[in-house]
């Protein structure tokens, strides 16, 4: 079985590269939801066990918006993603015309309708690349400080999937407006993580 905090510098630029090309996936698919240019800055990776990658892209007492989903099929394990709260109010607001009422129901729905778009997104590209089925789950929300959200999630995976890849993304929409910044976390359970490694061709 392969251990995932010894995965070489070859290994890990290769799963950049899947990273960069749903990167891509994202931004075409939020471009056509928001009917605008959406250019997506090279994505940083970050690695690790789970608690650190989490404590590494917010403070505990930072509050975020989480939204979850399982994948089944060929690979499985789970995926999260993580938005600082004003980037999701201000995702929000570009998703709902001005003369909308912004109701939290309606916010809620329509964060978890794009994250699980986003989220497939980059598992559409990796599901392409290595020619496997991924199927996702209805998603989850919760929004809380980082702290209560890593509790949660590991109470969810447990041990057994505490490392994780984390894609730190910046969505540019080519404006006066700062980029939206978003955190993509794949949790393969081991199993899968050695079938994306061997469908790289980075295992024997």
């Amino acid at each position: 079985m392969i251990d995932a905090k010894r995965l070489s510098a070859v290994q890990l630029d290769a799963i950049k590269e899947v990273a960069n090309i749903g990167g891509g996936h994202a931004a075409t698919s939020l471009s056509q939801l928001l009917g605008k240019k959406v250019m997506v800055h090279v994505p940083k990776i970050i690695t690790g066990p789970l608690e650190d990658v989490i404590l590494k892209i917010a403070d505990p007492n930072d509050v975020v918006v989480s939204v979850l989903l399982y994948f089944l099929g060929d690979l499985t394990g789970r995926t999260l993603f993580i938005y600082p709260f004003d980037d999701a109010q201000d995702l929000t607001t570009l998703l709902i015309p001005a003369d909308q009422e912004r109701a939290s129901e309606l916010q809620e729905s329509m964060l978890k309708e794009v994250s699980s778009i986003l989220s497939c997104s980059y598992m559409n590209a990796l599901s392409e690349l290595l020619g496997l089925l991924i199927l996702p789950s209805v998603p989850g929300m919760v929004v809380d400080m980082v702290g209560a959200v890593l509790s949660n999630v590991v109470l969810e995976f447990g041990h057994e999937k505490d490392f994780v890849f984390c894609v730190e993304t910046e969505f540019d929409f080519g404006d006066d407006k700062s980029p939206l910044s978003a955190y993509f976390l794949l949790l393969p359970d081991a199993t899968s993580l050695e079938i994306i490694l061997r469908k790289l061709n980075l295992v024997k």
